[in-house]
């Protein structure tokens, strides 16, 4: 980052997180009781990348796992693997994120624990504690990505899998504003802050209360997940969909599986 942060960006996104889950905004609906039905006879997919559901074998088995829903509040893939019949916690950094997921278990007589807090400090969690760790797209509101690997593999069984979803930095190089009209100027270094931009274009751009976004470089998304332990041993990319003009030319999200070695 060429000029940093210099506010405390985990506070003012646990603030932004907060509002607009509040709001009702289309990313923070939670699981039916439709779907949590059919959770329940394992009729279920997970996503941690927009529209490409993550690989079923990636996710067995998952009754009587473990599992540990980073940075994933909201009241969708906790509630879908505790009905699954996975041991779950739902750790996030807003609050009421994590209402919707105990206001589901209580709909549905879920089993679910939640936590709250930085997803790069796990330290209310004992060494190897789960099975599983799945965490959809959240890398993008941390300054820094490596603390999340190294907890995330401290806080894992042996065997067990880190699966998450992150944004490609190309989608960063691009002046965001002309994006949005469909014109592709490269504008931006990797790593790339919010902050970097000049006041008055990121207040056009990003508003009061939007959460604060990083481009985090691939060495840091994929090869400091290598450098903390895993085994990389699965990959897919997907798109934004809904006719998104760069998810057209390129997918813009990643998806991976890291394995913790068994010895």
């Amino acid at each position: 980052m060429k000029r940093g942060v210099p506010i405390d960006a985990v506070k003012f996104n646990q603030s932004a997180w907060d509002k607009m889950a509040a709001a009702g905004d289309k990313y923070y609906h939670g699981m039916t009781p439709e779907q949590i039905e059919k959770a329940r006879n394992s009729e279920f997919r997970i996503r941690v990348t927009p529209t490409r559901p993550v690989p079923d074998q990636w996710l067995a088995p998952i009754k009587g796992s473990s599992v540990l829903c980073l940075a994933g509040g909201g009241g969708q893939q906790g509630p879908l693997l505790a009905a699954a019949g996975a041991k779950v916690t739902v750790f996030d950094l807003s609050e009421i994120q994590l209402q919707r997921d105990l206001e589901i278990a209580k709909r549905e007589n879920l089993p679910l624990a939640t936590a709250q807090g930085d997803m790069r400090d796990l330290s209310c969690f004992e060494n190897e504690k789960f099975d599983l760790i799945i965490s959809p797209c959240a890398t993008c509101f941390c300054p820094t990505v490596e603390e999340i690997w190294t907890e995330s593999f401290r806080v894992l069984k042996p065997g067990g899998s880190l699966i998450v979803g992150f944004i490609n930095p190309v989608y960063y190089i691009f002046d965001a504003a002309k994006l949005d009209r469909g014109k592709f100027e490269v504008r931006h270094q990797i790593p790339y802050c919010d902050f970097d931009l000049p006041e008055e274009t990121r207040q056009k751009l990003l508003g009061p209360d939007r959460p604060l976004e990083f481009g985090h470089s691939l060495e840091d998304l994929i090869g400091l997940q290598l450098k903390a332990g895993f085994e990389l041993t699965g990959f897919y990319e997907d798109g934004w969909g809904d006719n998104d003009k760069l998810s057209s030319m390129i997918n813009v999200f990643i998806g991976t599986k890291a394995t913790k070695p068994k010895s």
